[in-house]
């Protein structure tokens, strides 16, 4: 077991200082969670086939192309799904982690929790990290679903783990950020916030970013939880921060996106919108794409913030956009799955996920 080291927020100021939708998920790879935002935007479908889970209960495997169904499972709700290896880890609204085959969505294996399941999983290593409401964080086997181990925080989890190096990190509602052993859920590290932390982490450089209710983004020293800067906006914040070209991108409920110098916390600009903006950004060909509760899409220029387009829906878009193929994949409180152009925001189809 590593030293632990406890830290604490500081007190609140102005500028820099010394965040549960549905959702998808459209990648494929031999692990998730690397030394990036929890938000990157995926790189290729799965063999043309988007997966989107909803809070109305039920998980659709759709065609990338036309929104068609393949299949659909019933979750009760829960995670955003995370595709490895051909099979579909979700969570559940039933106290489930899932494991279904991804092309036929036939159930591999669940695993019980005590209470819901909505951070989204993690895979790496052989390995699915997820938290729970039960308060806890789990590592079970991939393959199996069979427990390694668990951690148990203060209250409940809807943060998803970011993996890399051997440590896991994640928030807690109990206000803390956590970084675990990965092998033994060994205890690293914690850094106390003001309020929950909703949001999940991003990591960069050796640089955490994690944003918590009590108003800040915050930069930890992955290795040590000492931190490096802390922004305070004008809300609580439960959207997840994306890091690219060295900018950290970030939503807040006080309705605005925000562009930080990822080294020392600096604004670099801010967009407003008409409503909180609890969606996550994802980051693409310079793009930023992000949701607000005012029901629009928004794709905004990475370097100025300038708006590209906008798309409306008829509910709060608060699930973080996926990008890939030159498409955008996002859901709206409207019940709506929308495929969009990512150039023009153009509508190519959308399919009713709330059923």
């Amino acid at each position: 077991m590593g030293s632990v080291a406890t830290t604490t927020a500081p007190p609140a100021a102005e500028g820099a200082q010394p965040r549960p939708a549905f959702g998808y998920q459209t990648i494929d790879a031999a692990q998730s969670g690397s030394d990036n935002s929890a938000n990157a935007s995926a790189e290729s479908v799965v063999g043309g086939v988007v997966y989107v889970n909803g809070w109305w209960g039920t998980l659709y495997a759709l065609k990338a192309a036309t929104g068609a169904v393949e299949w659909n499972f019933p979750t009760g709700g829960g995670s955003a799904p995370t595709v490895v290896g051909g099979v579909v880890y979700v969570g559940s609204g039933v106290d489930k982690l899932y494991a279904l085959n991804a092309s036929t969505g036939a159930e591999m294996w669940s695993f019980k929790t005590g209470l819901p399941v909505e951070s989204v999983p993690t895979v790496i290593n052989g390995v699915v990290y997820f938290g729970s409401y039960d308060r806890r964080l789990y590592a079970v086997n991939a393959t199996t679903g069979a427990k390694i181990w668990s951690y148990r925080t203060d209250s409940g989890i809807d943060s998803s783990p970011a993996v890399t190096n051997g440590i896991v990190y994640v928030g807690s509602d109990d206000h803390s950020v956590y970084a675990l052993n990965a092998s033994t859920g060994a205890e690293i590290w914690t850094y106390k916030t003001g309020d929950s932390v909703l949001s999940s982490p991003a990591l960069a450089d050796g640089v955490l970013y994690i944003a918590s209710f009590d108003n800040r983004l915050y930069a930890l020293r992955a290795k040590t939880g000492r931190m490096v800067w802390s922004y305070l906006t004008g809300n609580g914040i439960d959207s997840s921060p994306a890091v690219a070209n060295g900018v950290v991108y970030v939503g807040s409920d006080d309705e605005s996106i925000y562009a930080l110098d990822a080294l020392t916390g600096r604004k670099v600009w801010s967009y407003t919108t008409s409503g909180d903006v609890e969606s996550s950004p994802t980051v693409v060909n310079n793009t930023v794409f992000v949701g607000s509760d005012d029901d629009s899409i928004y794709a905004l220029r990475a370097q100025t913030g300038a708006k590209r387009w906008s798309f409306a829906t008829q509910g709060c878009v608060v699930s973080a956009p996926e990008v890939t193929r030159g498409v955008v994949y996002v859901t709206s409180f409207d019940g709506h799955l929308y495929a969009l152009r990512a150039t023009t925001g153009r509508e190519m189809w959308s399919f009713p996920v709330a059923g």
